[in-house]
């Protein structure tokens, strides 16, 4: 599921994006598809990186183009200053203790005048998984804040950027992590659970 409206990016050829936070490539995938950007993708978790660079060695197959994924954390970036045109980090901060440290790196790598994309759940449906379950946020390596909207813009302009624009999606997305709370979150195989994510796909 992309959370991220590629519609709303500029993207042309001979352009550096990075997906900050890639998972499995999701969205480095779909920034790949765009005829000539070169994309890199960084995480901490290995086995995410292994399927992302499964993605994209087969679209690179079909249509060339380069692509880089690292395993390296999002607070302290292995790039020099201004270095891509796009970066997206979506999913990615309500997971960082140091959020601020996060996106100062994720602007100080992002070109002037370039696109930044940054996602976080919202903060009522997040707020709710939290009250119904407290193994869905102690769990290793999961959400360890809940953002309400002027928090998260906030954090951008103490980086030196600004909010261009907000929007609000996947509404319906919302359910699915209620009903995972509360037969508990790691269950994929609830019935309920396999119904409704069907009815997403």
């Amino acid at each position: 599921m992309l959370t991220v409206d590629f519609n709303r990016i500029h993207l042309e050829k001979g352009m550096k994006v990075l997906d900050a936070g890639c998972g499995a490539g999701r969205h480095l995938c779909e920034a790949f598809r765009k005829e000539g950007t070169d994309v890199v993708g960084i995480d901490l978790k290995w086995e995410d990186l292994c399927q992302a660079r499964g993605y994209l060695s087969l679209m690179a197959q079909e249509k060339g183009g380069h692509w880089c994924i690292m395993k390296g954390d999002v607070t302290r970036l292995p790039f020099a200053d201004g270095a891509f045109d796009v970066v997206i980090c979506s999913e990615v901060l309500e997971h960082i203790p140091d959020s601020a440290a996060a996106v100062r790196e994720i602007v100080r790598i992002l070109k002037p005048g370039g696109d930044l994309v940054v996602s976080v759940p919202s903060y009522l449906p997040e707020r709710i998984c939290w009250l119904i379950s407290r193994a869905y946020h102690e769990e290793p390596g999961g959400h360890v804040r809940i953002y309400k909207q002027r928090e998260l813009q906030r954090l951008l302009q103490e980086a030196g950027t600004s909010c261009d624009r907000i929007r609000y999606k996947h509404a319906l997305h919302a359910p699915y992590w209620w009903l995972k709370c509360l037969v508990g979150h790691k269950n994929d195989r609830h019935p309920l659970v396999r119904l409704y994510k069907q009815f997403l796909e």
